[in-house]
């Protein structure tokens, strides 16, 4: 199941995406998940884990038909406020979401595999009911944000005492050993210097070479879907003639 936002981790939360620095790093995040998704107006979206639907913003705006799910009902709640019932809203987990197969174009886990049980399973799940892309957004590992993030929550109690980190490898791991060795995936990283306003910044972020860094603090993979098929050995019937004389 994993651990579940309370009422004091959704106000905080709330709080702390209003301020200037998230919205800085929301928008190097969003042009991220969408440059490399690649969502077409019209398609559908799964958010899994969309909390209180700072993640579905971008999606929203570029015209997908999104769904959010998350097993927190105070999370969904702020959610529900901001977006009233221009998105669906439901209550689960990622690990048995309560959809059925290929029920959307793409997937999307943003910050939500930190707090899983079993991450593998919550991106099997994500395979499950997209049926061209899924999207993975993490906190990575090996940015220097965080290991401040793991270091602080050493120190003083945070929500990042509940957090699992993961790598740019470790989640291309997973994603092969559910999908196969020869899933498409591709992956870059933003956030890789001090937040900053500034245009030459903001510029750096956002280039092909930069987001090729591993050590950004969010980091985001995409895995294309290769549709596979199921096969099972299928007995043949035949009869034999009967014989008529010997062979020679």
């Amino acid at each position: 199941m994993g651990y579940v936002f309370n009422f004091n981790d959704a106000r905080a939360y709330n709080s702390w995406v209003t301020t200037s620095r998230s919205q800085i790093e929301a928008n190097l995040e969003s042009c991220l998940m969408l440059d490399m998704l690649k969502p077409i107006q019209g398609e559908s979206l799964l958010d899994i884990g969309c909390g209180s639907g700072a993640s579905i913003k971008p999606f929203f705006d570029k015209g997908l038909t999104v769904t959010g799910v998350d097993p927190s009902p105070y999370m969904l709640d702020l959610a529900a406020e901001q977006y009233g019932q221009r998105v669906d809203f439901y209550r689960g987990f990622a690990e048995d979401l309560p959809f059925d197969d290929n029920s959307f174009n793409h997937a999307s886990l943003v910050t939500t595999l930190e707090f899983v049980d079993d991450p593998g399973k919550a991106i099997s799940e994500a395979c499950r009911v997209a049926k061209d892309r899924i999207f993975l957004g993490v906190m990575n590992r090996y940015a220097l944000k965080g290991i401040e993030r793991r270091l602080k929550g050493i120190f003083h109690h945070t929500i990042y005492n509940r957090a699992q980190f993961y790598s740019v490898w470790e989640l291309k791991g997973m994603i092969r050993g559910i999908l196969g060795d020869g899933v498409p995936i591709s992956w870059r990283t933003v956030s890789q210097f001090p937040v900053s306003s500034g245009k030459v910044i903001c510029n750096l972020e956002k280039s092909d070479i930069v987001q090729r860094f591993p050590f950004g603090a969010f980091a985001g993979i995409v895995a294309s879907l290769v549709p596979r098929f199921r096969t099972r050995p299928m007995t043949l019937r035949y009869k034999t003639s009967e014989p008529t004389g010997i062979a020679t």
